[in-house]
């Protein structure tokens, strides 16, 4: 890849770039943000730490809309976190107008860009960016599951004792409350995840991953959750930048899987190198289908929640 651009120079984008820019992802990342000299000096930081790990990619910063020119590939992180005791939801009034204009910036700018959302709630978000870009659901998605993922395989290594690296998970639906985390694909060394653990510490470990970001937030106060986000963006932009086809949770706008059509759900794709190649349709049983129905989240052109 030659250009990425992170558009929201925070701790997630913070956390992210420092990946991406230290395991040579790209040749050249952009740091946007509204405070300009806060992300040129960032960028100038993580440059730094890139060249002493031994990669030449470049790394600038700067709040100019026209950093995003000629972009391959866009990753917004920009808005405000929530604080303790919110939901994702209500950050919404605030971050919808916030994607919007940057919304604006890439068509303008980088017209040609696949788009990764990441700001929350992202899965509103990534439907209102699919709807403003025109790329289509393959061009324009939404990072959660990943994240979602990593949490449940940290629960169930400390639930099991067992290695982390032997852990497989898998969870759809929102970023939340409303996520579904499929246990009966859930394995250890390839055995089910019920023959290690039972019904009450299973439902733990689901509970705990649906709340997983807001632990986070309510121990640290001033702060949510930044190197697992930054870590999980960096999972899916190398999947991207190395068009590795890898089956990746992803939040994308369904067309007919899974019973729905126009809404933005987490669910398993394949991540290439133009972005989502395929949409992978798992069969639910009776249970999975009455939780996968949870406050589907879907954004109209108009801008009103649905």
């Amino acid at each position: 890849m030659n250009k990425l651009s992170i558009v929201g120079a925070g701790i997630v984008g913070e956390a992210a770039a420092q990946i991406i820019a230290r395991e040579e992802f790209c040749r050249e990342l952009m740091l946007i943000d509204v405070q300009g000299e806060l992300a040129q000096g960032k960028a100038l930081d993580l440059w730094q730490a890139a060249v002493e790990s031994g990669s030449d990619t470049r790394v600038y910063g700067g709040a100019n809309a026209e950093l995003l020119q000629d972009s391959d590939l866009v990753v917004i992180t920009a808005g405000v976190p929530r604080k303790p005791g919110q939901s994702r939801q209500d950050v919404l009034s605030i971050n919808l107008p916030i994607l919007d204009s940057i919304m604006r910036d890439i068509n303008r700018h980088a017209p040609a860009a696949t788009v990764l959302v990441v700001s929350n709630p992202v899965d509103v978000l990534t439907y209102r960016a699919c709807s403003l870009s025109g790329l289509g659901r393959k061009r324009v998605f939404g990072q959660a599951g990943v994240l979602d993922t990593a949490r449940m395989k940290c629960f169930i290594a400390e639930e099991t004792g067992f290695s982390a690296r032997d852990i497989t998970a898998l969870v759809l639906g929102g970023h939340g409350d409303s996520m579904v985390p499929l246990m009966r694909y859930c394995a250890v060394g390839s055995v089910p995840l019920a023959h290690f653990l039972s019904d009450q510490q299973i439902e733990r470990i689901v509970r705990r991953t649906r709340q997983g970001g807001g632990e986070i937030l309510g121990l640290k106060k001033v702060g949510s959750a930044c190197d697992a986000p930054g870590v999980a963006i960096a999972e899916m932009v190398d999947a991207i930048a190395k068009g590795r086809n890898r089956i990746l949770p992803t939040v994308a706008i369904l067309e007919g899987e899974y019973g729905r059509t126009g809404i933005a759900m987490g669910v398993p794709c394949v991540l290439g190198e133009l972005g989502v190649a395929r949409v992978i349709e798992l069969p639910l049983d009776a249970q999975e289908q009455g939780k996968r129905s949870i406050n589907p989240t879907k954004l109209n052109m108009g801008g009103a929640l649905s």
